[in-house]
């Protein structure tokens, strides 16, 4: 069964890796807009088709804010996947990899539902938390004392 785990854990990882790419890639497409809402406000005649006059330069704004706004949300979201995937791989924050689970089912339909449904149903599993948490408790959470961070102890003593 343990084995089973971490081959889930990993293959759910590498499927969080390509999610995370696939998501920046399309929201990247708002490049466009971008594109498009520079040309309207620093040279609205090449817009107007030649039917009337120009669009108004508030157009060009919307464009820009739009596309801006999708691509920054989407990067996000995307870096937010990537880390859900390296958590995944290295056992770590079983709390955050299940909230980004929830998060990919209502944000990123289908594709995104698919993966964390599946990522749920392997991190509800008894013998996969505690895999978490045995990884946690082999890494140390606090400093014993503020100043071992700089004179961290001899092998001598």
């Amino acid at each position: 069964m343990l084995e089973q785990d971490l081959q889930h854990l990993k293959a759910l990882s590498i499927c969080h890796y390509v999610m995370a790419g696939i998501t920046a890639v399309f929201s990247s497409i708002a490049i466009f807009h971008i594109g498009m809402g520079i040309m309207m406000v620093t040279s609205p005649s090449m817009v107007s088709g030649g039917s009337g006059g120009p669009p108004p330069e508030v157009f060009g704004w919307m464009f820009i804010l739009i596309g801006s706004s999708v691509i920054l949300i989407g990067w996000t979201y995307s870096v937010l996947i990537f880390i859900a995937g390296r958590f995944l791989a290295q056992r770590k924050h079983h709390l955050y990899c299940l909230i980004m689970a929830g998060v990919s089912c209502a944000v990123s339909v289908p594709i995104g539902t698919v993966l964390g449904v599946f990522t749920l149903i392997v991190l509800l599993r008894p013998s996969v938390k505690e895999l978490f948490q045995a990884n946690q408790e082999i890494r140390p959470s606090k400093l014993d004392s503020p100043t071992q961070f700089f004179h961290p102890p001899r092998a001598d003593r």
